[in-house]
């Protein structure tokens, strides 16, 4: 056999003439996601240089590509490094090739990650993207869904410290208790994208955290039967603001059949339609994005994870009206 022999990457791109999903997926993130303005956020705090006169520091765009991967597709440290060296595709998306092939390892990636953290970049980033969908005409000020959703944590003692993580608690669903944290979102009720986050424990009452998912200029609020009595908490007495709250699935089924029964039970169905909404960005962040469990201990790290996956999610859910705009 004669002249040059192809490698795997090399047949991979040769003879893949069918785009993969993945590579639609990052081709269309590639184009939604305002990198400009998340690279000046973390510009400031980013290094220029190596501490120990080492190898310069890998590319910020190159390290910020990385991390947003690891959330979209749910990888951690390790896990990430393996797939930068076996998936040409995300090689590809990360810029790593016009890096003369300086793959950056775990502990890089580690070390990123923990810079966001540090500087609470990760609500920042969330912040930007929201301002970015807002200038292209996606402001969320008339109505929000409130939601939360719980997120296990693992809950296994076979770790460096001997205990489950000090900072996540447990609480009864149902029949079953669950251990972890909850992720509460303010959802505007028009485009369905997230305009507030709020992170606690998974003991923490829905209603509790209720004030901080809220912008303040609702007219109506939507939530399930677990925010009832919504508009007894402290700040929420003496606005304009209608609560749109389920009623309780038992009361709801206990609805006579009679008119007044039956559009009750209608304007039930009503509500739940326009909730479902806020229930599509949990199902982005737990099934699209395999966030279900934590990896990261501690709320702060999870808070910053959060935020970052919030803002990913928007971005995912407004791809195309962005696209269009583009």
């Amino acid at each position: 056999m004669g002249g040059k022999q192809l490698g795997f990457s090399d047949y991979e791109q040769t003879t893949a003439k069918k785009q993969t999903k993945r590579e639609k997926f990052l081709a269309e993130m590639e184009a939604v996601v305002p990198w400009q303005a998340l690279i000046e956020l973390i510009e400031p705090h980013y290094p220029k240089t190596s501490k120990k006169g080492g190898r310069p520091p890998y590319p910020l765009a190159t390290m910020l590509r990385i991390h947003l991967l690891q959330q979209w597709y749910s990888l951690s440290d390790p896990a990430m490094e393996e797939a930068l060296i076996e998936v040409p595709t995300m090689r590809r998306f990360a810029g790593i090739a016009l890096i003369s092939d300086r793959i950056p390892d775990e502990t890089t990636i580690l070390t990123f990650r923990h810079l966001l953290e540090k500087h609470g970049l990760g609500e920042q980033i969330f912040e930007a993207v929201k301002a970015h969908l807002g200038e292209r005409g996606m402001t969320m000020r008339q109505g929000t869904i409130v939601d939360a959703t719980l997120i296990a944590a693992p809950s296994s003692t076979k770790n460096k410290t001997g205990k489950r993580d000090p900072e996540m608690h447990q609480t009864k669903k149902g029949n079953q208790w669950h251990f972890g944290m909850k992720v509460h979102l303010g959802v505007d009720k028009d485009f369905g994208l997230i305009h507030s986050v709020v992170t606690t424990a998974a003991n923490v009452h829905d209603l509790t955290p209720v004030a901080d998912l809220l912008h303040g200029d609702e007219q109506v609020v939507y939530g399930d039967a677990g925010y009832q009595g919504i508009a007894k908490r402290p700040g929420m007495t003496g606005k304009a603001t209608e609560f749109r709250v389920a009623m309780r699935p038992g009361k709801r089924r206990a609805l006579p059949d009679t008119p007044e029964g039956r559009l009750e039970a209608l304007i039930e169905t009503a509500k739940a339609h326009i909730r479902s909404k806020g229930e599509h960005p949990f199902r982005v962040i737990k099934q699209q994005f395999g966030f279900q469990k934590t990896r990261l201990r501690g709320m702060a790290k999870n808070r910053c994870k959060v935020n970052v996956i919030s803002a990913l999610t928007n971005l995912f859910l407004a791809r195309r009206l962005l696209l269009l705009a583009t």
